[in-house]
């Protein structure tokens, strides 16, 4: 009987949870993540968007000057990125890759553009692919005003991506409507839970 190579079946999953500005993907993931059976680890993007009031360097985003964002980029060291209003977003691969092959589940938490790079680049047996929708476009246009830290135009732009961005959730695994963040995070973790134990059995 031919020797299981231990290293390759010991790596994580990479998992994706994306959806629309707005839809509440760092909330839901935080919930998800408070679940340490599942073996998480969440890979924080790099920005170069100013760091916004309350946020800590390494907890939501590395903030980056645009220099060092192309030099990440030169060096093959994002695994995706895009720009949006201005601003630039990645994620570092070197990180994600480091984690998996210690065994972790790594979560992406990125946005439509950046996930269908990601999905572009690895087997589809290896990612768990997860689109969060919002329970309503209006509900999520609720939600992007709620947080007061853009003006109208910036708005406008995230509502007309966000609406392109929602025809796509077919090219997803899974889907998840966020119309309660616990009642969402439990499915997700379910997910988590089935796709673990195939994994595991495979």
């Amino acid at each position: 009987m031919a020797k299981i190579d231990k290293t390759i079946m010991d790596k994580g999953l990479l998992i994706i949870i994306s959806g629309p500005s707005g839809v509440g993907k760092g909330t839901i993931r935080q919930e998800v993540m408070k679940d340490t059976a599942l073996n998480l680890f969440y890979s924080v993007s790099m920005t170069t968007r100013p760091k916004r009031a309350g946020e800590v360097e390494g907890r939501e985003y590395y903030f980056v000057s645009e220099a060092e964002f192309q030099k990440n980029i030169d060096n093959g060291n994002l695994l995706e990125h895009a720009s949006f209003v201005g601003h630039h977003y990645g994620t570092p691969k070197n990180k994600v890759e480091a984690m998996r092959d210690a065994g972790k589940n790594v979560i992406l938490e990125i946005e439509v553009n950046g996930a269908a790079q990601v999905m572009k680049k690895y087997p589809k047996e290896d990612v768990v692919s997860i689109f969060l929708m919002p329970p309503s476009l209006e509900a999520l246009e609720a939600r992007i005003r709620g947080r007061s830290t853009e003006g109208e135009d910036v708005i406008e732009q995230r509502l007309a991506k966000a609406r392109k961005e929602v025809s796509l959730k077919g090219n997803y695994k899974y889907v998840v409507t966020n119309d309660d963040v616990i009642r969402a995070s439990n499915e997700i973790r379910s997910i988590l839970r089935d796709e673990i134990s195939a994994k595991s059995k495979a």
